[in-house]
């Protein structure tokens, strides 16, 4: 039986292009720019650690806040931190940023240390190895991993769910790291319960991914507590919330966060990344990224060092056979066109499409028809037309009495409307302007 949410949409997956091609590995060449934003996750920024001239390691940590909810940044290289300024990012931001120029012979730092034995630390050493590692949630949100990983007392944790849903069309790097680090993905695992005693860990995986289940069983035949629940092909399917309703029958509840329901939820590659930081001694440095699209020339999954610019990505891989006609950070459901390509890979970099003229040809916008698409297939249950129009008429106060701030802006409303009415954008727009008053307040 395949475990799946109520509404949702069935988009066209796109993955063919890269589902089946194994993970490439790439180098940032000799005396190329690494690019280091000091935001990279929820939660209160770094602060730099190293002054311009100063010689850095692999693996070296050159930036950090004293915030609980922050995580460290480490060079990814080894060079010479070239300044210290603002720099444009993928999400559009600009942001204070290392450069460092890579001197091409990446001499590791001596803080990494393989082969720390978790079973012998205590939870308090092991969240903080976590954190020093820089772990934070790779699916997108990037919430700091070892705060998701200490819920406050009085809350139990029974699940944890390793998210390998991946239900964004064209994406593919949760699959492929599945079926080949399904070893790493299961010992993770473990190590994620020994903090939460009690708890089983569920590996969720959408039934379009039959290599990735068989690989991950494999993994976890002779391992207690670790097991495999597969869910329905469906979008959103990875949503946090709609993966948990899927698995437990439980409801999130408004404004409330998945402990809340006695889950915790991890993307595949954030659990890799932590067997990574106790059984190699390495902090987080890579990213698995999908680079696809009509207009590449070579599309894959690839092990990318974090501030590795997208314009030098394109050319280590062969160029593209076009001037693309948009470039998206991210799936097409909830990622973001990006205008400069000469902006770095981060912790939260999933994927990067670059669309031709036909790929990226929105139709022309109409007229609503009042048919109910959007309320029927809205995941969160919510009347995305009604909020649309409180957007329209710059109403605030009735886009949060009609429940805009627990949209999830995943961009089903768009997708399935008849009209291709801009729901989805509209929405999004206006909840991260009255989250913003709220947080102000």
């Amino acid at each position: 039986m395949a475990f799946t949410f109520r509404r949702g949409i069935h988009p066209n997956e796109q993955k063919e292009f890269t589902e089946n091609i194994p993970i490439k590995i790439l180098f940032p060449e000799a005396k190329s720019e690494m690019i280091y934003p000091l935001v990279q996750h929820l939660g209160a920024p770094c602060e730099p650690l190293v002054e311009v001239g100063q010689k850095v390691l692999l693996g070296e940590k050159i930036a950090d806040g004293k915030a609980f909810i922050c995580a460290p940044i480490h060079s990814s290289v080894s060079g010479t931190v070239k300044a210290i300024r603002p720099h444009l990012t993928v999400s559009g931001t600009i942001v204070d940023s290392i450069i460092i120029e890579n001197d091409g012979k990446f001499t590791e730092h001596e803080n990494i240390r393989p082969h720390l034995d978790y079973e012998t630390l205590s939870n308090e050493e092991i969240l903080r190895e976590i954190r020093e590692a820089g772990i934070v949630g790779l699916g997108g949100a990037g919430f700091p991993t070892h705060a998701k990983l200490s819920p406050p007392p009085g809350k139990k944790i029974d699940t944890i769910i390793v998210n390998g849903c991946e239900c964004e069309p064209y994406l593919t790097t949760d699959n492929r790291v599945m079926v080949e680090e399904s070893d790493r993905l299961v010992k993770g695992a473990q190590i994620i319960l020994k903090l939460i005693p009690g708890a089983r860990a569920v590996v969720a995986i959408e039934d379009n991914k039959p290599e990735a289940i068989a690989a991950v069983r494999r993994s976890c035949e002779s391992v207690p507590g670790v097991e495999v629940a597969v869910v329905r092909t469906k979008y959103p399917q990875g949503s946090e919330k709609q993966l948990i309703t899927a698995l437990t029958k439980r409801e999130v509840p408004s404004g409330g966060l998945p402990l809340d329901v006695g889950c915790i939820v991890n993307n595949v590659d954030t659990v890799i990344a932590i067997h990574r930081t106790f059984m190699r001694g390495r902090p987080l440095m890579r990213k698995v990224v999908t680079l696809t699209g009509g207009a590449i020339r070579k599309p894959g999954n690839y092990k990318i060092r974090l501030g590795t610019k997208v314009s030098d990505i394109i050319e280590m891989i062969g160029g593209l056979y076009c001037n693309p006609a948009k470039v998206v950070v991210g799936g097409p459901m909830m990622g973001a066109a990006i205008f400069d390509i000469d902006v770095p890979v981060v912790k939260t970099t999933s994927g990067m499409l670059f669309l031709t003229e036909d790929e990226a040809r929105l139709p022309p916008e109409e007229s609503c028809i009042r048919c109910g698409q959007c309320v029927e297939h809205c995941p969160a249950g919510l009347i995305p037309i009604e909020l649309n129009t409180d957007v329209l008429r710059e109403n605030g106060e009735a886009f949060i009495r009609h429940s805009g701030l627990d949209c999830i802006e995943c961009g089903s409303c768009s997708y399935i409307c008849p009209a291709k009415r801009r729901l989805s954008q509209s929405i999004r727009t206006t909840r991260r302007v009255e989250l913003a008053k709220l947080k102000k307040k």
